[in-house]
């Protein structure tokens, strides 16, 4: 039971880190690069959201993804019984 446990964990980390990383990869490469001239009509703080995508949006979405993929490992390690 506890190899099936085991397995089970992993398999849901796994598909938590490619959705998350999916969603950067689209914030970074689509926002940043890709729709870059789409967003640059648009002006935040002075600046063109492409660019602003590019410099550092798509780090502070990184940022915030990994306090995201923190409380979804703590929520399941409480699950699987791996919080102690």
């Amino acid at each position: 039971m506890t190899k099936n446990k085991a397995k089970a964990y992993w398999k849901e980390n796994i598909r938590y880190l490619y959705i998350l990383l999916t969603i950067w990869f689209l914030v970074s490469f689509g926002a940043g690069i890709l729709l870059k001239d789409t967003l640059n009509e648009i002006k935040l703080g002075g600046f063109k959201l492409g660019f602003w995508f590019a410099q550092q949006g798509a780090i502070y979405v990184f940022v915030i993804l990994i306090f995201v993929y923190v409380r979804i490992m703590n929520q399941l390690d409480k699950k699987y019984g791996y919080d102690k």
